[in-house]
């Protein structure tokens, strides 16, 4: 593995990014060779549609760099660190020389607190080392919310099938919530009490949004849902 973290052009959404996007792919959910669960929130809609093996995440030498990096997460979490922070140090630089910032995802197929980890692993905050990166994910954990309310790092909730009270609390800490709407059907106009925007047309629009609903279109296994995930 050259990288860790892959250029977002691959992906269709963060292709749209007003930002240059990095995401860090991982296998989700307990896909390794130690059945840990890296997607501790996920649900059975969320983890039946789940789009790890959507795009260019289908072909057999993607899937195959994604189980190594979570490999070498799962069994050399020193190396994994800091070879993180050497490739976060090196887009940081980048961002400072061009001028303009570039966004991180570091959840890209997972759910894990990299900001605490690199934290308790090298006592580096990188929210306060890299000035130049915007990082934002998606999540499923409300105490993740929590605990990064009003810092650097952008997080969007997750509704699934089984967490839409915690949804409703993720909007009142005045973040995004994504839901995932059936592909044939029109956004609503509101959702849980929150206005709708079309969170298709690119993936940093989290960064600013505030307390909306960024309505997905179910993509892939997603448009076969019946366990709720998807909202009809």
């Amino acid at each position: 593995m050259k990288k860790l973290i892959s250029k977002g052009t691959s992906n269709a959404k963060t292709a749209k990014n007003i930002l240059e996007t990095h995401i860090l792919y991982m296998s989700p959910y307990n896909q390794n060779s130690k059945g840990v669960n890296l997607c501790t929130k996920a649900s059975k809609g969320c983890i039946l549609g789940c789009l790890f093996t959507a795009g260019r995440g289908a072909f057999n030498s993607i899937q195959e760099a994604r189980k190594k990096r979570t490999e070498l997460y799962l069994n050399n979490r020193a190396e994994f660190c800091e070879r993180i922070v050497k490739e976060l140090q090196l887009l940081n630089t980048k961002a400072e020389k061009k001028g303009a910032k570039i966004a991180i995802r570091l959840n890209g197929t997972s759910d894990l607190d990299f900001i605490g980890i690199i934290k308790n692993r090298m006592d580096i905050n990188i929210l306060d080392a890299f000035p130049n990166l915007e990082f934002y994910d998606y999540t499923k954990i409300l105490g993740k919310v929590e605990k990064y309310a009003g810092t650097r790092y952008k997080l969007t909730f997750s509704r699934a099938e089984d967490n839409e009270a915690e949804a409703k609390k993720a909007l009142m800490y005045g973040v995004p919530v994504s839901v995932v709407f059936h592909h044939k059907l029109n956004l609503p106009s509101t959702y849980l009490g929150a206005p709708v925007i079309d969170g298709d047309k690119a993936d940093d629009l989290m960064l600013d949004s505030g307390a909306v609903i960024l309505g997905l279109k179910a993509k892939g296994r997603a448009k076969k849902d019946i366990t709720g995930f998807v909202v009809a």
